[in-house]
């Protein structure tokens, strides 16, 4: 009786432990919100996509409306085109903008949609026209170091530029002075009529 009760309970932390592995494993690959709902891809360009990636998702308003399904390179324009399924029940006009946010500082990335006003809706196959590329950290930080490098070089630059002249004037003034001051010496005689 002991063994089987030994048995019932090795056999049930095992069970635990692999339902445990299979959920981390469709979290790792963000799997866990898999949905066999009716969708219609659309399409849309960015520049840089950052870190984004597949099965992220495509919200709006906070509201997750779908997936992102592949993440390709357009050989041609040399942009990365992203597709996503969006779920049926919800409709976008065809001036909706696509923008690749990320929750939080350092959270994962995802596709923000904003509608626009038009009077079309997007449709199996369509084009997301207007986007906007991911905010890559590394260039934000590159762009802000060299930013505040030019602006300590510059004062630099010109104090020098001003110590320089400064310089010159007190050359050119006291040139000048000893110019004036040894003129009655140099070749010169007393006035006609002088006291002597």
């Amino acid at each position: 009786m002991t063994r089987e009760r030994t048995d019932f309970w090795v056999g049930l932390f095992v069970l635990l432990g692999i339902v445990a592995v299979a959920f981390l494993a469709l979290r790792a690959g963000n799997l866990s919100s898999f949905s066999f709902a009716p969708t219609y891809a659309v399409t849309a360009r960015f520049d840089n996509v950052g870190s984004l990636k597949v099965r992220a998702p495509v919200k709006s308003s906070g509201v997750v409306v779908g997936r992102v399904a592949s993440i390709g390179f357009d050989n041609k324009r040399y942009q990365a085109e992203v597709t996503l399924d969006i779920r049926k029940p919800y409709m976008f006009d065809d001036e909706t903008s696509a923008s690749i946010l990320t929750s939080g500082l350092l959270g994962e990335q995802y596709v923000g949609l904003t509608p626009g006003g038009g009077e079309k809706m997007l449709a199996q196959g369509s084009r997301i026209k207007y986007t906007q590329s991911a905010v890559v950290l590394e260039d934000l930080i590159s762009k802000f170091l060299y930013s505040s490098a030019s602006k300590q070089g510059t004062p630099e630059s010109g104090a020098s530029g001003g110590a320089a002249a400064s310089g010159s004037t007190r050359g050119n003034a006291a040139t000048n002075g000893g110019s004036a001051g040894g003129t009655p010496g140099v070749g010169t005689s007393p006035a006609p009529g002088a006291a002597r």
